[in-house]
């Protein structure tokens, strides 16, 4: 008798994701996020790293139905499948949009906001905050700052899971608060977000997201704007609340430290597109001999203890980052890569190249990896 494996889908799922913002001023797209496929498994972390303005958020805030701009995301999936929902965001949502392309570009998109936005928020109501919670990069403008922060964290509970009771939603506030370590819990419920640190509201975001034992769980930058102190406890913290919980992770940052050390998978992101994808171990390892010369940048360009020790230089990325209205035909990194040889030079100018496997679940897009 032969025993058939089948294998888990992914908890989240994303192919070929396109978010496009239309820029009146110059009557051209910008394409914050270009044909994006991603995928994390239940249980694990994603870790998305790249410099600003590569597309990061946008992505994220695309899972989260959060972008309302016009035109906003205009195609692809967005699977998502827990114990309680399966189903994909962008299900029919075709159906307010037409678009125009000349030569497989997008050249317009005629949609239908409202209608839009309604089949959107109906389709994210009871997903978003439940099954899906975000950790956003500024803590104390995304907390109400109006409302102390015991009852926002309440309400929520009250809003998300079975807790209804005032008493016991408190104080299961309580210990959230404690669990992410807030000194004097039952103090800091009566506060309001203007008497806090950043630290203590970031903490605070974090309890509010995972309070409602959330399936995923996406921080956008979890550590920005923190003293470099406060961030290594944030990130600390986050660590410990991955090893008891498990909580699938979607983790968005530019510090590659924090992504090494908290991701089992890592993407790295330029330009709105997806340039490398595999292990972290090997995505984001310094002797790997097998990377995409914009990761391989990016390593570079981290301070290390050898490098302070010997008074080395940072190595910088030369050029800008890519504008995402001017889209190159061939590869977007072009014109910054270091590792262009004679023999593909051409291919790289004028062919972009696809995102392709070079080992067991690590894809790399450049034409270095092709026979």
């Amino acid at each position: 008798m032969t025993e058939h494996m089948t294998t888990a889908a992914p908890l989240l799922k994303i192919e070929d994701l396109r978010t496009y913002f239309y820029l009146q001023s110059k009557r051209a797209f910008i394409r914050s996020v270009d044909g994006v496929s991603l995928e994390i498994a239940a249980g694990k972390t994603l870790g998305i790293v790249g410099e600003s303005g590569s597309g990061k958020s946008i992505t994220a805030l695309s899972v989260m139905g959060l972008i309302s701009s016009w035109p906003g995301v205009i195609s692809g999936k967005i699977e998502f499948t827990s114990n309680q929902v399966q189903k994909n965001f962008l299900d029919s949502l075709h159906n307010y949009v037409t678009i125009k392309k000349r030569e497989g570009m997008i050249m317009d998109v005629n949609k239908d906001v409202i209608g839009w936005e309604q089949h959107s928020e109906r389709m994210m109501s009871k997903v978003r905050g439940k099954e899906i919670a975000m950790i956003f990069q500024n803590p104390k403008s995304s907390l109400n700052p109006f409302t102390s922060v015991g009852r926002q964290l309440s309400e929520a509970i009250r809003l998300h899971t079975v807790v209804k009771n005032n008493q016991e939603a408190r104080e299961r506030a309580l210990y959230w608060l404690d669990r992410v370590k807030i000194d004097s819990p039952q103090l800091r419920y009566d506060n309001y977000p203007y008497g806090l640190s950043g630290g203590m509201c970031q903490r605070a975001m974090i309890a509010m997201a995972l309070a409602c034992e959330p399936s995923l769980l996406i921080a956008d930058e979890p550590t920005t704007g923190l003293d470099a102190t406060i961030q290594s406890k944030i990130v600390e913290l986050l660590a410990e609340l991955k090893s008891e919980l498990s909580t699938t992770t979607m983790l968005i940052s530019h510090d590659i430290s924090i992504i090494s050390r908290l991701s089992d998978s890592v993407a790295v992101m330029y330009g709105g597109s997806v340039f490398e994808f595999g292990p972290a171990k090997d995505v984001l390892s310094s002797t790997h001999d097998a990377q995409h010369p914009y990761t391989s940048a990016l390593l570079e360009s981290i301070p290390t203890v050898q490098k302070i020790t010997e008074k080395g230089y940072l190595q910088a990325i030369e050029g800008d980052v890519l504008d995402t209205i001017n889209i190159p035909a061939g590869c977007r990194f072009f014109s910054r890569c270091t590792r262009v040889t004679d023999a593909i030079k051409e291919k790289c100018e004028y062919r972009e190249p696809p995102l392709r496997e070079i080992a067991s679940g690590h894809k790399v897009r450049c034409w270095l990896y092709f026979d």
